[in-house]
């Protein structure tokens, strides 16, 4: 048998770079922490679940059409979003959750030598895409939990392409507020693309929050990033999209997998998009059980980073990982934050009373026996 040379073969960005291993099923997790139940505070999930009228179209999903290629380029949804955000349906792209569409973005405009520039606590994709890509990722510290606009305008140069902005950020919650967003942009005066991640802008009720989306027509390089996981609880289907100026986004569609959203996905997102009362739920939600653990973090000592978003950032005086492991045997699932470079940090998804009660109650049972 003739044996790859995989030392040849692989790239040396490849080499350097070590594989994301997500998190095992929940059964499996419940049988090895030895837990009957298991509150998922991890990866900032609505857990209201999708709108009334999404879960309706799950439910009459008829199983022949799993046999029937989807619409390659999420036609119905594209027309929707263009009338929602006034817009041509060729101004959007639709992928396999944000992630694809990260990818999409910058495998369009980088190549061999080109970097991107971003912040070093933010949402790790855009980093991970450009290095596993061969590019160059340059990341600026956060100021006070919060992207910092002279420093990253700082690092451009000849082969800076994109930079990319989570708004608001992901894990501490910051944003730029539109006067400060505009400011970027007429600094970069259309030289390099600006992304705006807007994950978790349906979370963000401060009247000074950029609507992205209407300065595209002010700002062509503008590139605008949304999700259907985070507050519209599609995270299992995988779906997300960009918004852009014509001309950039028909460079970006030539670097787009088409037929890759499933029909399931382009559906339940359609019919998501219109029930605002399911906005006004969530958030009704997030802001009592946000207050109220931001009160009990109080009483526990336990400094904490709470801005916009459906989480907080909680700084612990012990391990992350070592508290990740004891909430667990008691059903009780956090993200760690050394990932994103803030060790004895963790990130908790607001969720229903009972689910915040049970942190609550482990956090003091845990603090109790690491420090007594």
């Amino acid at each position: 048998m003739n044996i790859p040379n995989l030392d040849r073969l692989v790239p040396s960005y490849i080499k350097g770079f070590e594989a994301y291993i997500p998190s095992k099923p929940d059964p499996e997790l419940k049988k090895l922490f030895r837990c009957d139940h298991l509150y998922r505070l991890n990866n900032n999930e609505n857990p209201l679940g999708p709108p009334p009228a999404a879960r309706e179209a799950l439910e009459r999903f008829e199983t022949h059409r799993a046999a029937i290629y989807p619409s390659g380029d999420s036609y119905y949804l594209r027309d929707k979003l263009a009338e929602r955000f006034d817009l041509h349906p060729d101004q959007i792209l639709v992928g396999n959750g944000a992630n694809e569409v990260i990818t999409f973005a910058i495998k369009a405009f980088c190549e061999a030598g080109d970097n991107i520039i971003t912040a070093d606590k933010t949402f790790a994709v855009y980093e991970w895409v450009a290095i596993f890509s061969g590019y160059e990722a340059r990341l600026v510290p956060l100021q006070d939990f919060c992207f910092d606009s002279g420093a990253m305008l700082e690092l451009i140069d000849a082969r800076t392409k994109i930079l990319f902005v989570c708004n608001p950020n992901n894990p501490t919650g910051t944003y730029w507020n539109e006067e400060k967003l505009c400011h970027f942009l007429d600094r970069i005066d259309g030289k390099q693309i600006v992304v705006v991640d807007e994950a978790y802008c349906e979370f963000v009720e401060k009247e000074d929050f950029p609507d992205s989306v209407a300065l595209i027509k002010r700002y062509p390089n503008l590139v605008v990033f949304r999700t259907f996981s985070k507050m519209y609880g599609l995270a299992g289907l995988r779906i997300g999209y960009l918004m852009g100026s014509l001309d950039v986004v028909n460079i970006i569609r030539r670097a787009c997998v088409v037929y890759s959203v499933n029909t399931l996905a382009q559906e339940t997102a359609l019919l998501a998009l219109d029930d605002p009362e399911h906005i006004k739920r969530t958030n009704t939600l997030v802001g009592e059980e946000k207050a109220y653990l931001c009160r009990e973090l109080t009483s526990l000592g336990l400094p904490f980073v709470a801005h916009e978003g459906n989480f907080i950032m909680v700084k612990l005086p012990i391990s992350d990982t070592l508290a990740y492991r004891k909430l667990m045997h008691r059903g009780v699932m956090v993200r760690t934050m050394t990932g994103f470079r803030y060790p004895n940090y963790i990130r908790i998804t607001i969720a229903p009373h009972e689910a915040m009660a049970a942190l609550i109650d482990g956090l003091h049972v845990i603090l109790d026996s690491s420090l007594g």
